[in-house]
């Protein structure tokens, strides 16, 4: 966080586009003032497109004629039901909205609306970092409004709300979800009397949608460290009402001195491993699905100890059903997700065992194209505490990954199809669609995978020959 003086904060409003707002509402006799986000990254040094301006009036009229101002080059969207409006010019956007206060119904967040002074306007933000105002008018312009100690807050990396927190979480419950995003995303510390009234009003929480709840969901899970944020989720109970499959991974059991580990604190483990490797939302959304089942699936065999057999074609399965409550897409990237959970044990088996070419052209054929970002996953996985044993698992991680690259360059198998078709089986010997026509195809692949003949076309229509030959099959011209 760096402190600025007012002529220091000039130089961040230099574009044409502030210049133009400033006369704009200077001509309209209206006050006009920067706020929110975009203020609070210029003391960040963070990089913000969001630019929100607050006017003591009407922010409609301030846009359309900041738009009739810039001439040709200006794009202005007004949203009525919202009162607010958009003005887009040479590649920055800027959001106009009147000055306003709020009062809301218990069963609602929306608020009702009344027009109302700058001060008004700053006491209905969320939080102290987000309710700093720069004056845009000529004669104060680049003037700091800080009525909350934003400014203090920004310097102690905490998030604190303005006014009573209880009345801020519950008018809005959202912002219990933001106010988490916000301390993970910037590693920020939720002050005391705040992160205790996210406890008290977390079942206000049921009144938000499902879309804007996985919204901030997506947000903590693309923070630099997003165990942070559910660790706070945790805490303050909203975790169990958000996400309650992930808050059921949690605790440890022991019978005869045996206990496993606990699975919540490893998946976000896995989770911030995978965050450093990449921004793939998609594949972090699999670091933090891939033992969802293990609670489903845990089981005490007093031989062996605790076990969760199968726990990720379980957790495969429960993908879908995940994907469909958080309202996230139902497309490719949940089939992504879905893919990643149910292979993720695969090269850990093979890298705790031989690595057989079997086994690796297997996995590189059913992971296809996500070969690699399985690999940063299964890598990721590895959270042993004992050093000897992780270093064995990513040395054959190693070896595993340098076969996948040999097969692949020799064979040819990521997102093969069998060089002889279904089609061409039922040419050769005359047949229908029948379960035969499968049987041969299967074989083919399977033959090709195990290594007995290679990718090619004539081979492996010799070898089909040979099988169907088995299984008292003629080709058409001998029959």
């Amino acid at each position: 966080m760096v402190e600025l003086t007012t002529e220091e904060l000039k130089q961040y409003f230099k574009a044409d586009i502030f210049k133009q707002i400033s006369a704009t509402a200077d001509a309209l006799g209206l006050e006009c003032y920067a706020v929110g986000g975009y203020v609070r990254d210029i003391f960040l040094q963070r990089p913000s497109q969001d630019i929100d301006v607050v006017v003591v009036g009407s922010g409609i009229a301030m846009a359309e004629a900041l738009g009739k101002r810039l001439g040709r080059g200006a794009h202005v969207s007004v949203f009525k039901n919202f009162g607010t409006a958009q003005v887009k010019y040479h590649g920055m956007e800027v959001e106009f909205v009147g000055a306003r206060k709020e009062s809301y119904t218990h069963d609602s967040r929306k608020p009702v609306v009344e027009n109302g002074t700058l001060e008004d306007d700053q006491n209905r933000r969320d939080f102290t970092i987000n309710a700093l105002a720069i004056c845009l008018n000529a004669a104060r312009y680049g003037e700091l409004v800080d009525p909350f100690d934003g400014i203090g807050d920004l310097k102690e990396r905490t998030i604190r709300t303005p006014l009573d927190p209880d009345i801020t979480f519950s008018d809005d419950p959202l912002r219990m979800m933001r106010c988490i995003r916000f301390a993970t995303q910037l590693n920020f510390y939720i002050d005391d009397e705040t992160f205790e009234a996210l406890g008290r009003n977390r079942e206000r929480i049921a009144i938000i949608s499902r879309e804007r709840i996985a919204d901030e969901l997506n947000k903590i899970i693309l923070s630099p460290t997003p165990s942070k944020g559910f660790i706070d989720l945790d805490r303050c109970g909203l975790l169990e009402l958000v996400f309650p499959e992930l808050a059921a991974l949690q605790g440890v059991e022991t019978r005869n001195g045996r206990g496993h580990k606990d699975n919540f604190y490893h998946t976000l483990e896995v989770l911030d491993n995978i965050s450093k490797q990449t921004n793939n939302l998609w594949l972090r959304w699999a670091a933090l699905l891939h033992d969802i089942a293990k609670p489903q699936t845990k089981r005490w065999e007093p031989r062996i100890g605790w076990t969760f057999h199968n726990h990720n074609f379980i957790g495969a399965k429960m993908v879908p059903d995940i994907f469909r409550k958080m309202k996230l897409p139902m497309n490719e990237k949940m089939k992504y997700v879905q893919k990643l959970v149910g292979l993720h044990m695969r090269p850990i088996v093979i890298a705790d065992e031989e690595v057989t070419d079997s086994a690796v052209r297997r996995l590189l054929f059913e992971a296809g194209d996500d070969i690699d970002d399985l690999m940063t996953l299964c890598e990721a996985d590895i959270t042993s505490k004992n050093r000897e044993r992780k270093q064995r698992f990513l040395d054959n991680f190693q070896l595993v990954r340098r076969k996948l690259k040999d097969l692949e360059e020799r064979d040819r198998i990521r997102n093969f199809q069998p060089p002889v078709s279904g089609e061409e089986i039922m040419q050769t010997f005359g047949l229908p669609p029948c379960q035969q026509v499968g049987v041969l195809k299967s074989a083919i692949k399977d033959a090709i995978l195990d290594g007995i003949i290679p990718n090619e076309h004539d081979v492996a229509r010799a070898f089909m020959l040979q099988r169907a030959e088995k299984m008292g099959l003629k080709p058409k011209e001998k029959q």
